[in-house]
């Protein structure tokens, strides 16, 4: 399995961002994915993620209305749009997939994770 994280950046706060994570070697559509955030000196926490069947969507909930989670079964990829981007956004955002139907909020339970993204929002 491989996840492919793209999309990250510099931005200025207020700006929006649209991150995409390539999924391969796996069955894309049986697979709940998820991003993660990881700042420095900071745990590694959840963002929001996407569950395999039916497509329910869960978020951090400091980032409800703010933050979309979406996939494409077609290009076997997930998006994460970020909106009304903040400085408290700045992270290295992570995807991550397991062969289940639970989407975890802790990190440890997932099986697969991408080498991450830079996100840097300026003030």
């Amino acid at each position: 399995v491989q996840l492919v994280e793209s999309g990250g950046g510099l931005v200025q706060a207020g700006d929006s961002l649209r991150l995409s994570c390539a999924a391969s070697g796996l069955t894309f559509r049986t697979y709940s994915l998820g991003w993660f955030r990881q700042a420095p000196g900071k745990e590694r926490e959840f963002v929001a993620g996407i569950a395999w069947p039916g497509g329910s969507t869960y978020y951090r909930d400091s980032l409800k209305g703010r933050f979309l989670i979406s996939r494409d079964g077609a290009k076997n990829t997930v998006y994460l749009q970020m909106n009304s981007t903040k400085p408290e956004d700045t992270a290295v955002y992570f995807c991550a997939a397991d062969p289940g139907r639970t989407v975890w909020t802790m990190a440890t339970h997932w099986n697969y994770w991408g080498q991450g993204t830079q996100v840097t929002v300026s003030s």
